[in-house]
């Protein structure tokens, strides 16, 4: 079969389920046990989650799974995750892992989705205490492995780290307010020296908050004169 005959049969039977009627239970099946296409279009169909089962099934989908999947899911989640009454369904702490896994995925637009989505879950301070402490401690390891790069050498790592890292701070960003302020600084404190501008930029950005402590509006002040403008700016 030619690539072209193939990709029209891919493209017709993505169509024929997209279109089709399923109850809640069918598209819940088809998420758990369908391919790539059933389980994208099952995302995408999907009206409400009744229970948190069903809700650990949808966040576990974040990982090892294609990335038409997981963006289909990061996608869903913030719009499930602005409504209240859905809220509860996704507090678990094997939820909460997977969401700081998915905000260094690959894929950016999953990263940003997920950032969006847990931004809803900021009144619940069992979440924030958890999630924090692991950002905190997943934060400081890439600093630690990217402080030992030679931005010279080996760059598809090195971006591939520093990726990684810019979610982090990121997320940071959301999170500030929630976060023990010492490991704040201990982050801040190695960013803002860190060989790559748009790691500088976001350590500028999080610095936009109201802090008082002394530190942190030293190292505000100093990225007030970095060489970078995009830093700089802040």
């Amino acid at each position: 079969m030619q690539i072209r005959d193939k990709i029209d049969e891919n493209f017709n039977i993505a169509m024929e389920i997209y279109e089709g009627e399923f109850s809640h239970n069918e598209l819940i099946n088809m998420l758990k046990c369908g391919d790539i296409v059933q389980k994208q279009i099952s995302v995408l169909k999907l009206d409400t989650l009744i229970n948190k089962e069903e809700a650990e099934l949808l966040v576990s989908n974040l990982i090892g799974q294609n990335g038409k999947v997981r963006e289909a899911v990061s996608f869903k989640l913030t719009e499930y995750m602005s409504q209240n009454e859905l809220l509860p369904h996704f507090m678990s702490t094997k939820n909460y892992d997977v969401f700081l896994n998915s905000i260094i995925d690959i894929n950016g637009n999953i990263c940003r989705n997920i950032i969006s989505a847990i931004s809803n879950l900021k009144s619940d301070k069992d979440f924030c205490d958890y999630f924090c402490e692991k950002l905190t401690e997943m934060t400081l390891d890439l600093t630690h492995i990217i402080n030992d790069f030679d931005f010279q050498d080996g760059k598809y790592k090195v971006n591939k780290e520093v990726f990684k890292l810019y979610w982090c701070l990121e997320t940071i960003f959301e999170f500030s307010d929630f976060m023990n302020i010492d490991s704040l600084k201990e982050i801040l404190t190695k960013t803002k020296n860190i060989n790559e501008y748009t790691i500088r930029e976001k350590t500028a950005k999080i610095l936009t908050k109201n802090f008082t402590d002394f530190d942190l509006l030293k190292i505000k002040q100093e990225l007030k004169n970095d060489p970078n403008y995009y830093v700089r700016r802040y």
